[in-house]
Formats: structure tokens, C-alpha cells, sequence
């Protein structure tokens, strides 16, 4: 029993680090994009990596507002659920990042 009252609350921690660390990163992405507009514009030069911030913006706002939900919940079953779901967006999304971080790179070369 207490075994798995602690399995509960360490996922409890988890689903609010996801909540808190994708809320931050929203805004970082949004960030980035802003300054890519701006410096690819003084050097007039066309990229993607603003448009797949955006996306990953948009799945890091996914990934919070299901862990937010799965906070909420009070039936462990969905809770569960929500919490998985809200980690593989948020690892998607991190892997995104990565991918974008590495064009940002190649282009700045």
C-alpha cells in the first residue's frame, strides 16, 4: 500500500515538472521565433525553423494542458492516462526541439 501510494506521488511530481517545464518552453519557442524573424530578415533569408517552433510550441501548450488536466482529475485510471499521454507530447516535442536546434545551426553556418 504505501508502496504505491509513493509510485503515485512520484508521478504526481513528474505530471506538475511537465506542467511547469512546458509552460516555460512555450514561451522560449515563442522567443526563438521572434528573434529568428528578425534576424533572418535583416539577412533576408527563408527558413523552417520558425515554422516548426511553432509546432513545437504549439505540442510543449499540449503537453501542459494535459498535465495541467491530469492534475485536476480526481479518477487515477484517467489521471494515468492524461499523464503518459502528456509525456510522450512532451519527449516529442523535446525531440523537436533538438532537430530544430541542429537546422538552426546549419543555417547559421
Amino acid at each position: 500500500m504505501e508502496r504505491e501510494k509513493a509510485r503515485e506521488n512520484t508521478e504526481t511530481d513528474l505530471t506538475i515538472h511537465i506542467f511547469s517545464v512546458s509552460a516555460t518552453l512555450v514561451g522560449v519557442c515563442l522567443t526563438v521565433i521572434g528573434i529568428l524573424k528578425i534576424s533572418f530578415r535583416i539577412a533576408r533569408v527563408a527558413t523552417y525553423s520558425d515554422d516548426l517552433l511553432a509546432l513545437d510550441a504549439l505540442l510543449f501548450l499540449v503537453s501542459c494542458s494535459l498535465a495541467f488536466a491530469a492534475l485536476r482529475l480526481r479518477k487515477r485510471r484517467r489521471q494515468q492516462l492524461l499523464e503518459t499521454i502528456a509525456e510522450n507530447v512532451f519527449f516529442l516535442a523535446l525531440a523537436l526541439m533538438v532537430f530544430v536546434c541542429a537546422v538552426i545551426v546549419y543555417e547559421l553556418l
